[in-house]
């Protein structure tokens, strides 16, 4: 069975010994099961004569940590059984591009996780209004004048940009700030670009949770991802920032739809980021299923619990 991984560049640089990122333990687990992975980065995708094509790079494991062949390979993605679709945002025009080469890949010949479609149609800020009810109070404008009547409605907001990652370009504001106009102007390219405003919850400063989907079941396993680095967000992957939650009976009733609504546009993996039971963020591009800290609280193999769920989904379409 040959699986490919579409990895960021940065993860790429530093491939061997990251067990911070997901795609570290899914790799490993599925070279345990005797798999042939590949892994390459979007700029190595191509079409050509009308075939999805892909130079690539073969992994392997030595002594529990995992290489590649600096030899490069190209193949037809259709030649692969599964894709895992991965690469980070920001979702700018070369991301989407990418998602285009998966318009040409026969979906009965070759699974593809997250459908590249779907993840190109779902904003991870923005399409988290399909539930809007289970988030907090927002819209999403370039409009100077609704984000002011917001601030004024609300006290204190958030700002974020539509298509970056890691927290990057985040904002709070107060009503009364004085820069007030300044962020405002910043945030939306001087009224020109869309971004996400939502009421701000107390709750934040003490960490968002990361809830976890697989198909369309809510994993019994969160973690609470701490402020850092004197920031009102997480933006410090370590083990001093990453503490062990718990879901309630509440939000597993809640978010169940949710994933399942996922699963079936397409989108078998992702992740919520909820604070005080309200979702501020649905993440789909490549979520962080945090592995390494959730084995070591929950005293669980994560990684063997995806990777099985992955090799089901291969064994259903046979």
């Amino acid at each position: 069975m040959d699986i490919l991984f579409i990895i960021d560049r940065l993860e790429l640089k530093w491939f061997e010994f990251n067990n911070l990122v997901t795609n570290f333990w899914l790799i490993r687990e599925l070279l345990y099961e005797h798999k042939n992975v590949y892994i390459t980065t979007i700029d190595g995708l191509s079409l050509i004569g009308g075939k999805p094509m892909t130079h690539c790079y073969p992994v392997f494991e030595k002594s529990g940590n995992i290489f590649y062949d600096k030899t490069d390979i190209q193949k037809n993605i259709n030649d692969f059984n599964l894709v895992m679709f991965r690469q980070d945002p920001p979702v700018d025009g070369d991301y989407i591009n990418s998602t285009y080469i998966f318009d040409f890949v026969d979906e009965t010949k070759t699974l593809v996780i997250n459908k590249p479609s779907a993840v190109r149609d779902f904003n991870e800020k923005l399409h988290a209004v399909y539930f809007k009810d289970l988030m907090p109070n927002n819209i999403v404008t370039a409009s100077r004048s609704d984000i002011l009547k917001f601030l004024n409605e609300n006290e204190e907001i958030v700002l974020k940009p539509l298509n970056k990652c890691f927290g990057s370009g985040v904002m709070t504001l107060k009503k009364g700030d004085k820069n007030t106009s300044v962020i405002i102007d910043l945030m939306t390219n001087n009224g020109k670009t869309l971004a996400m405003v939502q009421k701000y919850i107390p709750a934040a400063k003490f960490g968002d949770k990361r809830v976890l989907f697989l198909g369309d079941k809510v994993l019994p396993y969160c973690v609470q991802k701490l402020p850092s680095n004197n920031d009102f967000k997480f933006n410090d992957h370590c083990d001093a920032n990453i503490i062990k939650a718990d879901l309630s009976e509440d939000e597993l009733n809640n978010f169940k739809p949710v994933a399942q609504k996922l699963n079936s546009m397409g989108i078998m993996m992702a992740g919520l980021d909820v604070i005080d039971g309200k979702i501020i963020e649905i993440n789909v591009t490549s979520p962080c299923y945090f592995i390494k800290e959730i084995n070591g609280h929950f005293g669980c193999t994560l990684e063997k619990e995806i990777t099985n769920f992955i090799l089901e989904q291969l064994c259903c379409r046979v």
